[in-house]
């Protein structure tokens, strides 16, 4: 083969390499961070960058943020109960700098850290505030893994507990608790149903009861009503009666003999009831003058009556 060709055929290849090692492209989500030598020399963001071949190396450094679900670890709580527990972390690069010179593995660092980070919290809680506190536990252990991987140049957006598992001995005797609860309640709710169907019970007698009585005063006072009304029309009816009679008397124009006769006829009346009563007049001699009045014109009228 010609030696010119050889020639060509490396330069072309060097020339490959040489603009492989010179032209990078970095991804959206990534930045390139430039080290010339081994030492720091720049970052670059997303899109085509150069750099000087064969002296300059760029490594890639994913700045998302990346969800860690950590593997799940027995964790003792203050109480000495052992349980399991597994948590998600989301992480985030803010300075690529800090990430890849001041830890070795960022990756591995935050996953060691969380679970140191996990037994410190847990030993610090009860169970029963293991289990009723996850906000709070998520509040304290973004804050305590905060504190250190601020100076590796990762954020941590949030921490999720995904699951924390008692013994079975634990989650029976749980279990038998919630039943025992439950019923406590369901017997609270059911004596609380009664009592309060008493008291509408009792009210509702209450309620009869005021409305009869009131019903009884209204009878009462229809009653009253009615009877004195009654009394007054009978003594209108009776005042009418005697105005009449009185009336009639008097534009009769009696005399002494209808006088009597009235009299005698009043005392007939007396003697025919059936009460035993003695009735004793005080104008006794009126009423003798009287009915010897009435004899005389009885015996006048008979004399007549022969003559004829």
């Amino acid at each position: 083969m010609d030696p010119l060709v050889i020639a060509l055929i490396v330069v072309a290849v060097v020339g490959v390499i040489v603009v492989a090692q010179t032209v990078k492209v970095i991804q959206q989500g990534y930045v390139g961070v430039v080290k010339r030598l081994g030492q720091f020399r720049a970052i670059r963001e997303p899109g085509l960058t150069f750099i000087l071949p064969f002296i300059d190396e760029l490594q890639r450094v994913d700045i998302r943020e990346t969800p860690r679900t950590g593997d799940r670890q027995e964790v003792i709580t203050r109480d000495n109960v052992t349980v399991t527990v597994n948590a998600t972390i989301f992480s985030q690069v803010v300075d690529s700098k800090l990430a890849l010179f001041s830890v070795s593995n960022y990756y591995v660092a935050i996953d060691q850290l969380s679970r140191t980070t996990l037994r410190a919290v847990f030993g610090s809680l009860t169970l029963d505030e293991a289990l009723s506190q996850r906000e709070r536990i998520n509040a304290v252990l973004q804050e305590q893994m905060e504190a250190v991987t601020d100076k590796w140049g990762i954020r941590i957006n949030r921490i999720e507990i995904v699951d924390i598992t008692p013994p079975a001995q634990i989650l029976q005797a749980m279990a038998l608790q919630k039943t025992a609860d439950q019923e406590k309640r369901a017997a609270i709710l059911q004596s609380e149903g009664q009592q309060q169907s008493q008291v509408n019970v009792a009210d509702g007698q209450r309620q009869a009861a005021i409305k009869q009585a009131e019903g009884q005063k209204q009878a009462a006072i229809l009653r009253a009503e009615g009877t004195r009304q009654a009394a007054i029309l009978e003594a209108e009816g009776r005042a009418q009666a005697i105005n009449t009679v009185y009336a009639a008397i008097k534009g009769s124009a009696p005399d002494p003999t209808l006088v009597a006769i009235l009299q005698l006829d009043t005392l007939a009346r007396f003697a025919d009831s059936p009460n035993s009563k003695l009735v004793v007049p005080i104008e006794t001699a009126g009423i003798l003058g009287a009915a010897q009045a009435l004899r005389s014109v009885i015996s006048g009228m008979a004399a007549e009556a022969e003559g004829s």
